[in-house]
């Protein structure tokens, strides 16, 4: 018999790889993509802007731009937690260039397949898509310089397992940028039972405070918030899972939804500190490559 965190794994499984298989335009059309519900599209932010960008490897399931705060530098490895079609990796690989390398992994095969083809299209040969479970990568120790990951933590049940194989595969000195939704209060119940919910990327989420302490506790340093923004998720989406005195009690109960982009290092190991440079969203808005017409987006 299944445990329960089996069971949430499948159902994420089941709806992601249901999206693979549907269009962009159907995606975003339906504000959802697997589900009548409607919750991805509602997070996602436009990666249009970003060096390296490509249109058929977004599938608008994020809820953040991990890739443009993660300080990534030529000739990087860079590893892409639930990779989907691709997206993150081939903006990471626009940072990296050709001296670099970038994994993605996903443990849904049909967006496994669907990246792997457009990496092909793209040509790219220091691009690879491996299948496989997060908290337990297919990727050796101290390989990483830099993780990212995009709205991917919270549907994972076990999340400190995560956590603590991020710290395993980064590199001494290493770091990561990962975009997440987060709580501030509790969610009503029948947001929590809702297996619609939880692959949409809020039932699955935890307490901010949880979310910072497990990164502390697995032995990162200088973890810092480097963007939160609020989730407002409609009330026509809250009422296929709430009564109307529930949603009324939920609206007043001061609970927040955020999608939070959190940088962390993993620490050295010989005393010496290689020198980075955090990216926070103040930095992003004032940076010139950013100014349409600048000639580098």
């Amino acid at each position: 018999m299944k445990t329960q965190e089996e069971n949430l794994k499948d159902i994420v499984k089941e709806k992601y790889g249901e999206i693979a298989l549907q269009s962009a335009e159907y995606n975003a059309s339906t504000c959802c993509g697997a589900g009548p519900s409607g919750t991805y599209t509602i997070m996602s932010e436009s990666y249009e802007h970003l060096k390296g960008y490509n249109p058929d490897a977004d599938l608008s399931l994020g809820c953040g731009l991990p890739t443009a705060f993660a300080n990534i530098q030529a000739g990087d490895t860079v590893i892409d937690l639930g990779s989907g079609a691709g997206n993150d990796c081939f903006i990471a690989r626009a940072e990296t260039g050709v001296t670099g390398k970038v994994i993605g992994i996903d443990f849904t095969k049909a967006m496994i397949d669907k990246a792997r083809r457009n990496a092909e299209k793209l040509g790219y040969n220091n691009v690879e898509f491996r299948e496989g479970d997060i908290e337990n990568m297919p990727v050796n120790d101290n390989v990483a310089d830099v993780i990212v990951s995009n709205c991917v933590l919270n549907l994972v049940p076990n999340k400190r397992n995560v956590i603590q194989d991020i710290f395993r595969v980064l590199k001494p000195s290493g770091h990561f940028s990962i975009s997440d939704i987060v709580l501030e209060g509790e969610l009503p119940e029948g947001l929590k039972a809702a297996a619609e919910m939880y692959a949409g990327c809020v039932s699955g989420a935890i307490q901010k405070s949880e979310y910072l302490q497990l990164i502390k506790e697995a032995g990162f340093e200088n973890i810092t918030v480097q963007k939160e923004k609020p989730i407002f998720l409609p009330d026509n989406i809250l009422m296929e899972y709430l009564s109307i005195d529930a949603l009324k009690a939920f609206l007043a109960s001061g609970t927040g939804i955020y999608s939070v982009t959190v940088y962390a290092e993993k620490p050295t190991t010989d005393g010496v500190k290689k020198e980075k440079v955090k990216i926070n969203l103040a930095d992003l808005a004032n940076a010139s490559c950013c100014t349409p017409g600048s000639g580098c987006c």
